[in-house]
């Protein structure tokens, strides 16, 4: 058996001279960018990259996945550096540099929600643009096509909860409108357990609330078998409730509905975390990007062969930009391909940033820069 430190010297030997390959390697890759900007040719060469990664799985024997893997980030690298040398991206370049620092708005500001007031959203909305009447949209679907149709200037929306997971009807509308999204909160939630003022926590039997309110609170509902109804919004369920006149139904709902539909608490904090959280964001048809932004959204399409996602995703590990969010949708009418939201802290005022938007905006089906933008913390 060898001796480590006889081991580790060959390895040290063997590294020295692959960054010095790696070097030169790279200058052949600026070589070839500055050929193709003088020839206005593509960067990708797909059929190229291919046969290359297919030669190194059968040279690399035992390790020739690894090789492989290896090779493939290479020529991630390589061809990053060659969209920087032929100015891949302007649109997206300028659409960074036109965006403006300041969200702007007063009270006349239409700003759209889902549900009615007493609602998670609506009090998110108030915390967002404290000096804005809300407009209540009857669904998720409501507030992006009242951003579409000019109807309103931003929407607020919940897309994660720290319990229950990702909202997946507000990821597919995101996905599929590609509005920019401009800030985020994160806004702690509790709820309360709600009835009419004659009842007692004895009598309930049923229990109506939204989806992910219901989530959010299973333990205690399943401990106590109560029957679930599903809401549209656990405001709404907080008002179907006061409406209902019935003793053995309550509602899951937050204290502000509690006061609104004039309902009794019977049990407070039924959350099954005490640090409960939903992020909300807002959407708005104009890219709005402050300079302490934090907080980098995009989407992309990428077909379903093995690496493709882990080579675009390394371009991003080489800057520093931490990944935060990922969510996949399959792309309509395209079997086996698919739609990736992403969500990356970083700040595209950087200049590696920015010039890596661009050449992903060159390169990937389906690329839309949804935002750059600082959250925020209720």
């Amino acid at each position: 058996m060898r001796d480590l430190k006889e081991i580790r010297e060959e390895i040290n030997e063997i590294d020295e001279k692959l960054i010095e390959l790696f070097k030169r390697r790279m200058e052949c890759a600026k070589d070839v960018g500055n050929y193709k900007k003088a020839n206005n040719i593509p960067i990708l060469n797909q059929d190229r990259e291919n046969e290359i990664l297919d030669d190194v799985l059968v040279r690399g024997g035992e390790y020739g996945y690894a090789a492989q893997l290896l090779f493939s980030n290479i020529m991630e690298l390589s061809r990053a550096l060659q969209h920087n040398i032929v100015g891949s991206g302007k649109e997206m370049k300028e659409l960074i540099e036109n965006s403006s620092p300041n969200i702007p708005y007063n009270k006349n500001t239409k700003v759209a929600c889902q549900g009615i007031a007493g609602a998670n959203n609506h009090e998110a909305t108030l915390k967002i643009f404290p000096d804005c009447e809300p407009e209540f949209c009857k669904s998720f679907k409501d507030v992006f096509m009242a951003i579409e149709n000019g109807d309103a200037d931003y929407g607020v929306l919940p897309v994660e909860n720290s319990t229950a997971g990702s909202v997946s009807d507000v990821y597919d509308l995101i996905l599929k409108h590609r509005f920019y999204i401009i800030k985020s909160l994160d806004l702690p939630i509790h709820y309360y357990l709600a009835s009419i003022p004659q009842a007692n926590l004895e009598d309930i039997e049923e229990v109506w609330s939204h989806p992910q309110a219901l989530a959010q609170c299973s333990d205690k509902i399943t401990a106590n078998n109560y029957k679930t109804l599903q809401s549209a919004n656990t405001a709404i369920a907080a008002r179907d409730v006061a409406n209902s006149k019935r003793i053995n139904l309550a509602a899951v709902c937050n204290y502000s509905a509690v006061k609104e539909y004039g309902l009794k608490v019977l049990a407070e904090n039924y959350e099954n975390r005490s640090d409960n959280t939903t992020r909300f964001i807002v959407i708005s048809k104009k890219l709005y990007i402050p300079e302490n932004a934090e907080k980098i959204s995009l989407c992309f399409g990428l077909p379903h062969v093995t690496g493709t996602l882990y080579s675009v995703l390394c371009r991003f590990s080489s800057l520093g930009l931490n990944l935060t969010k990922i969510e996949s949708r399959t792309m309509a009418n395209k079997p086996f391909e698919y739609l990736f939201y992403l969500d990356f802290t970083g700040n595209v005022k950087n200049d590696e940033v920015t010039k890596l938007l661009c050449a992903l905006s060159t390169e990937l089906p389906e690329f839309s820069f949804l935002g750059n933008y600082e959250e925020d913390y209720a």
